[in-house]
């Protein structure tokens, strides 16, 4: 009897979309590729070698006659008209991670929130590396899930980092362990309220059941509210309270109370990373590392160890007495104000970017004391400008045409013993692929002074 293959719908043909055409290609499936950009370089030598149909540029609702499945870029709104009549013609739609979970077959570690989350992924992940456990760092970090899910086997661990853009097409993804950082307003443009925001990060717990794991933050009421949400043994972590099961911040040291014993992990100051949300970071990880059975040794020795990763909190170079940091990563108001709160004052910071509809009125009133100017630029520009006239006592902003001349306005307002620090509070997409190039940008122009 001859079986008809199945055929699946790429809409977005970016990192992710590439990840999924491969992998379904690669078993079998009739794959069509679909984006709203006619022309995109390099996307067919990245699908060199397979079968595949290519259908840029057109409404995928036109394409959906013989379609199956649908897998959709985390940065198209499930929402949208044409992926409502997909599932109204009975076709199933899914987000890239829920495709990567149905084909991965180690146990999935998971990290979301809105702050900290690719921070929280890398160390994680370092943490079972250093147990010997075979580990793969996959999801919102850079690499996608469906890049490397053939790749992996029973008893491995999948660490991921799982955005609410990717989160919100899942269906039957399952983490054994899952890991919520904190939850500010962040992606308003896509997701039009902060309950539809918390609702889609809320769905890392889908089907988790008894045995697995919520590792959340006390200290913060919405993600301690997500224990409501999941059938799983909850563990809390919090800088200011001894929680009744988890890690908590005492005496200096972190200590652990897991099965009604309270033992100390290690000194606060041994954790490498720097700033107080840090630890709350290496909490988080241990925490998920220890629920899953990895030693506290190894434990100790990734976060003794782990120096962060590239475009958080990252020093460039120090240049006549400024030190220059790359915070390209602070994409929202609350990740640069952790930014400003983990560096000693005084400073000079560059803002602005793509507009995700944020409030940029609390990160002015975190400002006072310890910034001294602004570099404003962007299509957010005159948002943050209006912001700063708003909040008394804000520093003095400065606007700037483009990145390049942004760059070399801080470091002609930095003095001796300045920071110089690029924390946009926003996305880049209205100057720069991802956050990554912009991050690399700046640092190649603090390179060449």
């Amino acid at each position: 009897m001859r079986v008809e293959r199945k055929t699946a719908l790429i809409i977005g043909m970016a990192r992710s979309g590439i990840a999924s055409a491969r992998l379904l290609a690669q078993n079998g499936w009739h794959v069509i590729i679909n984006d709203m950009k006619a022309e995109i370089p390099g996307l067919f030598e990245a699908l060199r070698g397979l079968e595949y149909e290519v259908a840029l540029g057109r409404d995928p609702v036109t394409l959906y006659d013989s379609v199956d499945l649908v897998v959709v870029s985390p940065i198209i709104p499930m929402t949208r008209d044409f992926l409502e009549i997909a599932r109204q013609r009975g076709i199933e739609v899914i987000s890239e991670i829920e495709l990567g979970w149905r084909f991965g077959k180690g146990d999935f570690v998971c990290i979301t929130g809105t702050n900290g989350k690719t921070t929280c992924t890398a160390l994680t992940g370092e943490i079972f590396k250093a147990s010997g456990r075979p580990t793969f760092v996959l999801g919102n970090i850079g690499t996608a899930i469906s890049e490397h899910a053939m790749s992996t086997r029973k008893g491995d661990v999948i660490v991921a980092e799982t955005a609410a853009l990717q989160l919100n097409g899942n269906i039957h993804f399952h983490a054994k362990a899952a890991g919520v950082t904190n939850i500010t307003p962040d992606h308003l443009d896509h997701f039009g309220t902060m309950d539809a925001y918390i609702a889609a990060k809320a769905k890392i717990f889908l089907n988790q059941v008894p045995d697995d794991v919520a590792v959340l933050n006390w200290d913060d009421p919405i993600v301690r509210g997500f224990a409501s949400r999941t059938p799983a043994k909850v563990l809390y972590f919090s800088r200011r309270t001894e929680v009744e099961s988890g890690m908590f911040l005492a005496g200096g040291a972190l200590v652990c109370r897991m099965d009604g014993a309270d033992w100390p992990l290690m000194r606060a100051n041994e954790v490498r990373i720097p700033g107080a949300h840090n630890l709350e970071n290496a909490m988080l990880c241990a925490l998920l590392a220890l629920s899953q059975k990895v030693s506290p040794d190894a434990v100790r020795f990734a976060l003794n160890t782990f120096p962060g990763v590239e475009h958080r909190i990252e020093h460039v170079r120090t240049l006549e007495g400024v030190e220059y940091i790359n915070d390209s990563k602070g994409t929202n108001p609350a990740s640069t104000i952790r930014a400003i709160e983990a560096m000693d004052p005084p400073m000079v910071l560059i803002l602005g970017g793509y507009d995700k509809k944020a409030d940029f009125g609390e990160l002015f009133a975190a400002m006072t004391g310890k910034v001294k100017a602004c570099v404003v630029l962007g299509q957010t520009a005159e948002q943050i400008l209006a912001a700063a006239r708003a909040c008394k006592g804000a520093p003095p902003c400065h606007r700037a045409p483009d990145f390049e001349t942004a760059v070399r306005l801080a470091r002609e307002l930095a003095e001796p013993g300045d920071v110089a620090l690029l924390s946009p509070a926003c996305a880049s997409w209205d100057m720069f692929e991802d956050f990554e190039q912009r991050g690399r940008v700046f640092k190649e122009l603090v390179n060449s002074f």
